[in-house]
């Protein structure tokens, strides 16, 4: 779909350069024509802004300066005020090349990155996923497909419940605030085999809809690992105390403990005393297994 704004790409440059040219000589020659009756020197900010795109700072004054003074020429007006029309349109003239010329450079340089990201994420040996509100997967990197191996070959607009149930419950739908974490858990290929897995997540937001971006690299099997899938439910909700469940939240946002300790002005050692009874009442051993049962126990408390 052609959208305005590739008018100003990289490949257009000369025809658009000649096009503005064209423009400003055909508006002095019909300005000229008019004289003394119509005056069309607003006409002359089309061939600037055409051409503000490709042009130096320097080039833009030079061509507004030239629109001014094409302009005054030709112009019926007073001549005794000529000189201050001729600033202010000067003024007017480099304004608006200005302007476009920073809308123009930054949505090059906007898509530049999104470019360089993309070409990082398809060249990236670990898997890369990211997850919609509904739990579908919305953008897949090569890496991912070779680790879930989907018998379509394709992962987006799969649920990511099929591949890593615990993923899909750590995404959030309510209004909350953003977190990064990470967990160790039990990922499934769409043959069958199950895997384990080291899952680095972060929740964000795109036009207010919650979402989640993964890395997961699966682990070989002569590492030793601590499956946070040692339990298979969920303890039964107890009740925290306030400090608890402050500290849970932030544990949530990941925050490392002297980070918890900075946001509730309390000592880390507070922080670690607390996270133990967490441990303790939901019956898990680890912060990611602590995390999971967050998620899914006391989501409303976070």
């Amino acid at each position: 779909m052609w959208h305005f704004e590739d008018i100003w790409e990289a490949r257009n440059r000369a025809p658009v350069l000649a096009l503005s040219g064209v423009l400003l000589l055909g508006i002095a020659l019909v300005d000229w024509l008019t004289k003394p009756y119509w005056s069309l020197g607003f006409l002359y900010l089309f061939p600037i802004m055409l051409a503000a795109g490709f042009l130096p700072r320097w080039g833009i004054f030079l061509l507004a300066a030239t629109c001014a003074v094409l302009n005054e020429v030709f112009s019926s007006l007073d001549p005794s005020e000529a000189l201050v029309r001729l600033c202010f349109v000067s003024l007017a003239f480099v304004g608006s090349g200005l302007f476009v010329r920073e809308l123009v450079n930054n949505r090059r340089l906007s898509l530049e990155a999104q470019e360089r990201l993309r070409i990082l994420v398809e060249t990236s040996p670990a898997a890369i996923v990211t997850i919609d509100d509904r739990g579908l997967v919305e953008l897949a990197n090569d890496a991912a497909i070779m680790l879930f191996a989907p018998r379509d070959g394709q992962l987006i607009g799969h649920p990511i419940a099929a591949f890593l149930p615990e993923l899909h419950h750590a995404l959030r739908r309510e209004e909350g605030p953003q977190f990064r974490t990470s967990m160790r858990c039990r990922g499934h290929r769409d043959d069958g085999q199950s895997f384990a897995a080291d899952v680095w997540f972060s929740t964000y937001k795109d036009s207010a809809r919650p979402k989640l971006a993964a890395i997961i690299g699966e682990i070989t099997e002569e590492q030793p690992v601590e499956s946070d899938t040692s339990y298979t439910e969920y303890p039964e909700r107890v009740p925290l105390s306030e400090r608890e469940s402050d500290v849970l939240a932030l544990l949530v946002q990941g925050l490392s403990n002297k980070e918890i300790a900075v946001r509730l002005d309390m000592s880390e050692s507070t922080v670690k005393n607390t996270l133990q009874h967490l441990f303790a009442k939901s019956g898990v051993r680890t912060r990611s297994q602590l995390v999971r049962v967050a998620l899914e126990t006391y989501r409303d408390l976070l």
